[in-house]
């Protein structure tokens, strides 16, 4: 009974670990408001790559070549849009294929 009274009444570190909980408890809550500010921003920046990736015109064409000897016909390839493309009006707008988080104002529900 003398040494369960000894913890009752002993306060020595009580203050200190109490101080721990409440520092990691803030360190915690800000490393994952900070993660999920990371992982929003990395999601808009793939979305601009793939924006920019999908404006790249990939077509060629080279005309025949005639040597002395022997010659080629020329070829063409056109770059069509791909079904993401259809809403793209070379004015920066995303295409309907990349989904952009738009955050919510104050008031709705």
């Amino acid at each position: 009974m003398n040494m369960l009274s000894k913890f009752w009444n002993d306060e020595a570190g009580f203050v200190v670990s109490s101080e721990l909980v409440l520092i990691g408890t803030i360190l915690v809550l800000g490393v994952v408001v900070g993660l999920a500010t990371v992982r929003d921003q990395v999601v808009q920046e793939l979305g601009d790559l793939a924006l920019a990736i999908s404006n790249i015109n990939q077509s060629y064409s080279f005309s025949g070549v005639t040597g002395h000897t022997s010659s080629t016909a020329g070829s063409v390839f056109a770059d069509l849009t791909d079904f993401c493309d259809t809403n793209v009006d070379g004015a920066g707008t995303e295409p309907e294929c990349i989904f952009v988080q738009q955050a919510a104002t104050v008031g709705e529900g």
